[in-house]
């Protein structure tokens, strides 16, 4: 099958919680608009910055469901569901979910308990759940320090080509810049490589990265369109500057905590995603009033998405 290389910025959503920890599905809707109001041309959802892990399977059919419902009629919004990394048989399932519905592409991550021996057993793993939707692109989510499968992508993509059909790429969350680099120039570019560190972006480009998936495009989507827009207009001081800027917003997620405080930006930019569920820890009160000192001293409002002209309320 043709594979179309995905392009521009593709945001990781937050699932939307309600107070008690419940999928708040009413959100979803606004939250599609307003990321197409910042340009962003698609959503990884279920993913590290979704709560899969989080989630039953059912719980992940209702957000794949109304996210497909919001975007079934925008071709150039693409919707990529992760479907787990544990459980093969959930996997599967899921899979012929995201194809019913219409979804544009489902993603594997390394099984993360069982791991793979080597990456040949990876490799016939990832064959099993991508034969179920022969017809759909299937992308390997390279995310090491979450899963612990520190395995050279460069060795995937020989195991996997011409062996399975519809291996489209790979979302490559790791700094191994060699190795990506090395996957990029695999049979003159044959596979999509998605970059997936925020914070590194600009050395991504450099190396011809023209598709990436990322957290923090929810809510900074301005300043990584102006950072691309300034490489390719080869300002590199100005790339720099705003390579730099993301990296003083990303440090705040490590000071208050992690991975939740991505939620603290959204309630920022009016989009209450809620909190984030156990074992993850979530920022208090004071804690949040601490973070918006802090992220008014960065200027993030002349970067941050604005939903122009969309409503957010639920």
């Amino acid at each position: 099958m043709t594979m179309q290389k995905l392009e521009g910025l593709i945001a990781a959503p937050f699932t939307p919680m309600d107070e008690n920890g419940e999928i708040n599905l009413a959100l979803i809707p606004a939250y599609y608009q307003f990321l197409k109001s910042n340009r962003v041309t698609g959503a990884f959802i279920c993913g590290s910055t979704g709560e899969g892990v989080s989630m039953t399977n059912a719980e992940k059919k209702k957000v794949a469901a109304k996210w497909a419902e919001c975007t079934s009629a925008d071709q150039d919004f693409k919707v990529m569901m992760l479907l787990g990394g544990t459980s093969i048989a959930d996997c599967k399932e899921l899979a012929l979910y995201s194809r019913q519905i219409g979804l544009h592409a489902i993603s594997f991550t390394a099984p993360f308990y069982f791991k793979p021996a080597n990456v040949e057993m990876l490799a016939l793993t990832c064959a099993e759940i991508a034969a179920v939707v022969p017809d759909m692109p299937f992308y390997y989510y390279h995310i090491p320090v979450l899963t612990g499968g520190n395995y050279a992508m460069y060795d995937l993509l020989k195991a996997v080509d011409d062996k399975i059909n519809n291996f489209a790429g790979i979302k490559y969350t790791h700094e191994d810049f060699m190795d990506f680099q090395t996957c990029m120039s695999f049979k003159n570019g044959k596979y999509d490589m998605l970059w997936g560190r925020d914070e590194n972006m600009l050395s991504a480009l450099v190396l011809g990265a023209r598709g990436a998936v990322g957290s923090t495009f929810n809510y900074a989507a301005p300043l990584y369109y102006d950072l691309i827009a300034a490489f390719d207009a080869n300002d590199l001081p100005k790339a720099r500057t705003l390579q730099q800027k993301a990296i003083d917003m990303i440090r705040l997620l490590g000071k208050y905590g992690g991975i939740s405080v991505g939620k603290g930006y959204m309630k920022l930019v009016n989009l209450d995603c809620g909190e984030f569920r156990l074992p993850v820890k979530n920022m208090n009160v004071s804690q949040f009033e601490l973070f918006k000192k802090d992220v008014e001293a960065l200027g993030f409002q002349n970067f941050k998405s604005v939903a122009a002209g969309v409503s957010t309320s639920q």
